[in-house]
């Protein structure tokens, strides 16, 4: 369903479950994701819904540059031009939703590349795929980086916790110190975060919520981010309290770049997961 929100276009896919998903086409950008009555993302109320400016929350994609590490746009400019729907399918397992971008004037104002970049959001009970598929229609060959810089709701991020690093390569880019993960991830004060990525699963522990999250190998890192109580009140387009309520857990390429040969196609995926109580039902 095409409708707006706060201002933006943005689609609407809904299940049968109650579980729900909102898509802006400024910056392909995920909005909303409500799953077993609880919304799983966390979307700045201060966001700048211009159609112009970058979203702050949900799923901004990052392409085709991390931050500021290039001569790009931070972030690339990806999350900031409108992308338009391609294709919108239902299946026994639930429902998906393809934006795409390709080369124009306003990308090639800032990289000279030809390409094709589809954002593939699969919505089923309980679970969000989000795939970035990368064509390089050039004769040369594509160089990127880039994240699914994934916003995830929290109640209180004092109490939040994050598993499944252990033992990872972690550099922490507010001091500059290189080490190894633990093996649970707390929060009292901003924290900014860069580790080589795993196979397994991660855990977002928060309170009697758990979100289990994924990503492709061909992500190479993980960036867990939070901005703390200092940095959020300086941010503009985020709550003093912001911080409390949100935790970055992104798929990520940081420093190396992706190469994609000309005509060659390069894809990386993050799956977010609602898990269910396990604890067993009292008999009555």
């Amino acid at each position: 369903m095409v409708e707006t929100f706060r201002g933006l276009p943005a689609h609407r896919l809904t299940l049968p479950c109650g579980d729900e998903l909102q898509v802006a086409l400024h910056g392909a950008h995920v909005l909303s994701w409500v799953s077993q009555g609880r919304e799983r993302l966390y979307l700045s109320p201060d966001s700048v819904m211009d159609g112009h400016a970058a979203l702050r929350g949900g799923v901004p994609v990052c392409f085709p540059q991390f931050n500021q590490r290039g001569s790009l746009p931070k972030h690339g400019f990806a999350r900031n031009l409108p992308w338009a729907l391609k294709a919108t399918e239902s299946t026994p397992e639930g429902v998906s939703l393809t934006l795409v971008l390709s080369d124009s004037p306003a990308t090639r104002a800032h990289w000279p590349q030809a390409f094709e970049a589809q954002f593939i959001i699969e919505l089923t009970p309980r679970s969000l795929l989000m795939t970035l598929k990368v064509v390089n229609r050039d004769t040369q060959p594509l160089e990127m980086t880039g994240a699914l810089h994934t916003y995830l709701a929290v109640d209180d991020i004092a109490q939040a916790s994050l598993r499944g690093l252990q033992g990872q390569a972690e550099w922490d880019s507010l001091t500059d110190v290189h080490a190894q993960a633990a093996p649970e991830l707390r929060f009292d004060g901003e924290f900014d975060r860069v580790y080589e990525a795993t196979s397994r699963p991660l855990l977002l522990q928060d309170g009697a919520n758990r979100l289990q999250i994924e990503q492709s190998p061909t992500w190479f890192n993980s960036v867990v981010w939070n901005p703390g109580a200092a940095l959020s009140a300086r941010m503009a387009d985020m709550p003093d309290d912001g911080y409390q309520h949100m935790l970055c857990v992104e798929a990520a390429q940081v420093d190396a770049p992706v190469k994609v040969s000309p005509l060659a196609t390069w894809q990386g995926w993050q799956r977010l997961t609602v898990l269910q109580d396990p604890r067993p039902q009292e008999r009555t």
